[in-house]
């Protein structure tokens, strides 16, 4: 029998768009789904004096540094095409100093200095065999805002570590994510966890469900009186193709 001990995290950084009633809502659409969980609900907004820890060891081993560019000054300086969702590639404008008229009237945000061209590969329990090249498919990316909000893909890592986390299960369009976290970690010295990125749930047309498909939402479909069970029997059924033997959520 599997053991373990299921997270609940609420990843809140961004406060303009967390609002508590949105914390009271996502518990009690879980709860109503028939889960339950054994850790949290952890906020990562009250966690920031923790993540600033972990940014200055990383300032300590010269493997981030200070940004000035804007994101209008990035979309300027860089040709390349990125995938929607996800940041341009920096074009390392800031990489090796900046001049003091750059610096002037404007708070940095602090980058992680990738590996150029090596190799980052993970093995993936719904893709397999997954790797990304740093400077091709990323490039240095934002560890801490220009706000001074700790980024999401500073704060995952640390709080995966913490938490003890050991298997992670998310949406596909988070792969690309997960290769930067493991350069965290591993400078870190920490070991990462196991991941399975499934298939994002999409709307007859194929789109990625998004906010506008309101009508789908867990909060809409049960005011429809659409049962638990219908919904977890649909999910079984379309994720049995799934290899999920070696996915489990805990420690076995």
């Amino acid at each position: 029998m599997m053991q373990g001990r299921l997270v609940f995290r609420n990843e809140d950084l961004d406060g303009s768009r967390c609002k508590r009633e949105f914390i009271e809502a996502a518990a009690e659409d879980i709860q109503w789904l028939g889960l339950d969980w054994d850790v949290g609900p952890a906020s990562q907004s009250v966690r920031t004096p923790i993540y600033r820890i972990y940014l200055e060891k990383l300032k300590a081993m010269d493997l981030v540094y200070p940004c000035y560019c804007s994101r209008k000054d990035i979309l300027e300086a860089v040709s390349a095409p990125h995938e929607v969702g996800d940041e341009p590639i920096y074009p390392g404008t800031c990489r090796n100093g900046v001049t003091a008229e750059k610096k002037s009237g404007r708070e940095p945000c602090w980058r992680f200095r990738v590996p150029e061209g090596e190799e980052i590969s993970f093995e993936d329990h719904y893709y397999g065999k997954t790797k990304f090249v740093p400077g091709v498919d990323f490039g240095d990316f934002v560890i801490w805002r220009q706000d001074d909000i700790p980024s999401y893909q500073l704060a995952i890592v640390v709080d995966d570590f913490l938490m003890g986390v050991t298997e992670v299960v998310r949406g596909e369009d988070l792969l690309r994510s997960t290769a930067r976290q493991l350069l965290i970690s591993r400078a870190l010295g920490w070991k990462s966890p196991q991941y399975l990125h499934c298939p994002l749930v999409k709307d007859e047309e194929g789109n990625r469900l998004a906010k506008r498909h309101k009508s789908l939402s867990l909060r809409d479909l049960r005011h429809q009186g659409v049962r638990p069970k219908e919904l977890l029997e649909k999910f079984e059924k379309e994720s049995s193709q799934w290899d999920l033997t070696a996915a489990r959520i805990g420690n076995e």
